[in-house]
């Protein structure tokens, strides 16, 4: 029954639509997003890219990604890499890793400076060392 009312093609003529629908809006997130997180765009040309997306959705997208596309992957390899390297930073500190030069480094000055013995120094490194 349902067949006769919506036949197949028209089945596929609104799955071909929503997928369009789908890209358009993945793209247009994906368009927004570089506007925004593009520093050599100005302020004003950031508020002026973004009216004429709104006004002309298909056609700001289309010339958005004509005029400014090539270098957005550029701009997304930069932001991840700077994500990476914050991440990284943070690993470090949280886990409060240190080399075993930098331990030994730290054991000498404090020797030097008369907090610790040699006999506390010794110990101290043969268990950095072990």
């Amino acid at each position: 029954m349902l067949a006769y009312t919506y036949p197949l093609f028209d089945l596929f003529g609104t799955m071909l639509g929503l997928f369009v629908f789908f890209i358009w809006f993945w793209l247009l997130i994906v368009v927004f997003s570089d506007i925004f997180r593009s520093h050599d765009l100005g302020g004003g040309s950031k508020a002026l890219w973004v009216i004429f997306v709104i006004i002309f959705p298909f056609l700001g997208i289309l010339i958005y990604l004509i005029a400014r596309g090539g270098k957005m992957h550029e701009r997304a390899a930069a932001q991840a890499a700077q994500q990476q390297e914050a991440f990284d930073a943070y690993v470090k500190q949280a886990a409060g890793t240190s080399s075993t030069a930098d331990d030994l480094a730290k054991l000498a000055d404090l020797k030097a400076k008369g907090v610790i013995t040699d006999a506390e120094f010794d110990a101290q490194k043969a268990k950095l060392l072990s």
